[in-house]
């Protein structure tokens, strides 16, 4: 069976894309991570001390790069439906967040510690049908935030991806009702054609 044409492109892209190549020199896992970073440089949303929650972590390159960032005695939750090579100084569970199981399995390894920063780079399974894919981009949003609102303590702060279209505005509206300061970042490592935005939300209400 032969590669349709977008596939073929998205293969070509992928492989000539500076970011792939700079993760691959770096030792990161993915090239999400330079979206993170980005971010990061502008807006310093994780800080030394922090605990942070990461959604949809797998291959692990936000974890990777938030890890280096926090401290030691701090910790970095990583979850995933997708399995996910273990990161030193990552503690990883495997399941969906929207299960009580996982979310105990949370707790416990929180142990009364607050969190400080809820992050998801979660996105669907794209089909390539706007109609399928924007209702699941909306939907994994609004999960990460009610993931947020369960565990982040006041304050705090959170960035979730989602992508701009029909339900956006809503989700957006959402956000800034729960948090003080709400913006919208485009990271230069997005890819030009997509329309994935991320959403930094700080003082959680």
């Amino acid at each position: 069976m032969g590669q349709s044409k977008s596939s073929k492109r998205w293969l070509e892209e992928h492989f000539e894309d500076e970011y792939v190549k700079k993760a691959q020199a770096k030792g990161y896992r993915s090239r999400a991570v330079f979206k993170l970073s980005e971010i990061q440089n502008s807006d310093r949303l994780i800080k030394p001390g922090m605990n942070v929650v990461d959604l949809g972590a797998a291959p692990g390159g936000w974890a990777q790069f938030a890890r280096q960032l926090i401290g030691k005695k701090n910790k970095l939750i990583a979850l995933d439906i997708l399995p996910m090579e273990p990161l030193e100084g990552v503690d990883f569970i495997q399941g969906d967040f929207r299960d009580n199981a996982v979310l105990d399995q949370l707790y416990a390894i929180l142990n009364g510690m607050p969190v400080n920063l809820v992050m998801s780079d979660m996105a669907p399974n794209m089909s390539g049908n706007k109609a399928i894919d924007q209702p699941g981009s909306i939907y994994l949003g609004e999960l990460a935030l009610d993931t947020a609102k369960t565990v982040l303590i006041k304050e705090g702060t959170f960035l979730v991806k989602v992508f701009q279209g029909e339900g956006f505005e809503a989700f957006h509206h959402d956000v800034q009702n729960l948090f003080s300061k709400v913006s919208i970042r485009k990271p230069k490592a997005s890819r030009p054609r997509s329309n994935e935005v991320y959403i930094l939300a700080k003082g959680f209400k």
